[in-house]
């Protein structure tokens, strides 16, 4: 995956104030030690299940479950391919392939991994409106589904490129925000703050490092929406 600012990358050990680390992963890390990054400090994980409508994350169950067993709150989010089917198509896939949500307390809502296209077009050869009207699909099915908006992940010059910097997402859908440097920088239109902030691809956790924009209580009621 392509990140914006690489330079500059806060110490991932170092304590933000008022904030929760944690982590992502996906089928990269195959088994995850869950015990080792809960000791280190993750309060919270988002794991890949699904991508476009034909592929599921094969480490899903021992990511999910173990985040879950040590005592993390986790999600799942679904890589987006909109080039290849429906938004509608694909969030039905998701939810159907671990991308659920229910109220335990324990549970973040799904999450859309929406960015830059890792096997061609930047945008997927979609104009700008019709990446609008396919997230909004994808958010809407997950919503009629789950009863949650999703998060969304992206960073700001691929929403700026690709949905031409729209605004019409923030009331609803939290931000989870990419940007490997040493603060969060502008955010994507519509959105007064950061959810969550992913801001490195290695450090103290498997996979990818993220703080949580306020404290464990704060990250308790995203989960309880």
């Amino acid at each position: 995956m392509k990140h914006e600012g690489r330079s500059g990358s806060p110490d991932p050990s170092a304590a933000q104030s008022g904030q929760t680390h944690g982590m992502d992963v996906s089928g990269w890390q195959g088994n995850v030690d869950w015990d080792k990054a809960w000791a280190n400090g993750a309060k919270f994980a988002y794991v890949k299940a699904t991508e476009g409508t034909g592929f599921k994350n094969p480490d899903f169950t021992q990511q999910y479950n173990g985040s879950y067993r040590v005592g993390m709150i986790r999600g799942a989010y679904h890589f987006a391919l909109p080039d290849r089917s429906t938004g509608a198509a694909q969030a039905k896939y998701f939810v159907a392939n671990g991308g659920g949500w229910s109220k335990d307390g324990r549970t973040l809502p799904p999450a859309l991994d929406i960015e830059y296209n890792p096997y061609g077009a930047t945008c997927y050869g979609l104009s700008q409106s019709q990446m609008v009207s396919w997230i909004r699909d994808f958010s809407n099915e997950v919503h009629r589904l789950t009863t949650r908006y999703p998060t969304i992940y992206t960073s700001t010059s691929w929403w700026q490129t690709c949905t031409g910097n729209n605004g019409g997402f923030g009331a609803t859908n939290p931000l989870w925000i990419a940007r490997y440097s040493n603060s969060v920088g502008t955010l994507p239109n519509g959105w007064g703050f950061h959810t969550i902030w992913q801001y490195s691809d290695s450090g103290i956790f498997p996979g990818d490092q993220n703080w949580f924009n306020g404290a464990q209580d704060r990250l308790q009621a995203l989960a309880n929406g």
